[in-house]
């Protein structure tokens, strides 16, 4: 159970409906995730949206390979949420199945693409030692340039606070949904 409510346009305040009107209309489309949590500070919610929408509709990292990093992200904080919403948008973009159920059974992928495995390899020295290698960075220079890691560290680091935020307050799956890290 979920220890923050979910909102009701009754108990909403007027800045909380602007906020909500604001994702609702934009690409999100929906309140969702850490949202029922961020809603409890409005202008958090309306800057996390901005960011959000940047980094899921705008960002120069390629749909596949941001969402293999967002994977990565929610397996690595054990976000069961995150990675059951964005394992169905991974399947959509491209990322083969094996991939992402080897990343829920925390195993490397047998990769059938390099730029998928230069994402994870990024991704996991990222996470392991807090920092990309001299010869990783230089590997995603040459395979994404500059920008894309720009946007790729900071999907990554969104998606951090995205499951933080869901683990901290014990976002559930959806009913009859099983979790995605269950053997």
């Amino acid at each position: 159970m979920a220890r923050v409510p979910e909102f009701d346009q009754k108990s909403m305040t007027e800045e909380q409906r602007k906020v909500v009107h604001e994702i609702v209309s934009g690409p999100h489309a929906r309140i969702v995730g850490p949202y029922h949590a961020w809603l409890h500070s409005p202008e958090l919610a309306r800057r996390a949206r901005n960011l959000s929408e940047y980094i899921r509709f705008k960002s120069s990292v390629p749909k596949r390979l941001a969402e293999l990093g967002i994977l990565i992200t929610g397996r690595y904080w054990q976000a069961e949420f995150e990675y059951w919403a964005h394992a169905k948008l991974a399947k959509e973009a491209g990322v083969d199945e094996a991939v992402i159920s080897a990343i829920a059974k925390k195993q490397r992928p047998a990769f059938k693409h390099t730029d998928e495995e230069l994402v994870y390899t990024l991704c996991m020295e990222m996470y392991e030692t807090r920092r990309i290698s001299e010869k990783t960075y230089q590997q995603a220079l040459k395979a994404l340039g500059l920008q894309a890691i720009v946007d790729l560290v900071a999907t990554i680091g969104y998606y951090s606070m995205v499951s933080m935020t869901l683990n901290a307050f014990e976002m559930p799956l959806p009913a009859g949904e099983k979790s995605p890290f269950a053997e």
